[in-house]
């Protein structure tokens, strides 16, 4: 099983996600920190939610005047999105796509970009794809919200990836489900997203459950910007 028909089949039989539509409350952080640090009015704006799910935070940002585009893995969950949206008349659109592959989407018009537990899932090559996407279609000064695994601090995830590894580093595949997940290391992160400049971090814990057992997790929250280049 590969992610893709995981993540399908986790739709279908829910066993991590929680199918509430209420937005993650560190989006909403991050929205509110948009608006009050960085006056940025999400009117008309352009918002872009890689592995978005049944579109719960796509619906915070549209709520508040934003035009969104969602993609992800799952068609469940996108008919899901879709079928709210449409009964909300709000202004998203939904589509069945891979946030690892080229994105439909043109150069330099996208202001705000969010990845919620998305690339994670994504293979190193499919990680790749997914940066230079999100970096090419980004305004210069355009925002992305990251939240993710950081392996640093993580004792589950260091036991997880010897017990279960799968063929990429610092990767495992879950029992039971067939989901690989990948997690970064602090300094790789900062690596792997070096064009950006990263504006806000910090490190939490949350509680990652499953075969009726919780484990305890440590997340990185990043708040990047495309650099504005000055002619």
């Amino acid at each position: 099983m590969n992610n893709h028909s995981a993540w399908e089949a986790e739709y279908q039989n829910p066993k991590f996600v929680s199918l509430g539509t209420e937005a993650a409350q560190d989006v909403k952080d991050f929205a509110k920190w948009l608006k009050r640090k960085q006056k940025v009015e999400f009117d008309g704006k352009q918002v872009l939610d890689l592995g978005c799910g049944i579109g719960k935070n796509s619906f915070y940002f549209a709520e508040r005047g934003a035009n969104v585009v969602g993609y992800d893995f799952s068609q469940t969950a996108i008919t899901a999105a879709q079928e709210r949206a449409d009964a909300e008349g709000l202004s998203v659109t939904f589509e069945v796509r891979s946030i690892g592959e080229a994105l439909p989407i043109a150069d330099n018009s996208i202001d705000i970009a969010l990845d919620v537990m998305s690339s994670h899932a994504l293979s190193e090559k499919e990680r790749a794809t997914y940066l230079s996407e999100m970096y090419r279609v980004l305004k210069p000064g355009g925002y992305v919200f990251v939240r993710t695994f950081v392996l640093d601090g993580d004792d589950n995830a260091k036991k997880l990836i010897k017990q279960f590894p799968s063929t990429e580093a610092n990767s495992y595949t879950i029992p039971e489900t067939g989901m690989t997940e990948h997690v970064f290391t602090e300094s790789q992160m900062d690596d792997f997203y070096r064009d950006f400049e990263l504006v806000h971090y910090e490190k939490v814990f949350g509680y990652q459950r499953w075969n009726n057992q919780s484990y305890k997790r440590r997340y990185a929250l990043r708040y990047l910007r495309k650099p504005v280049v000055v002619q």
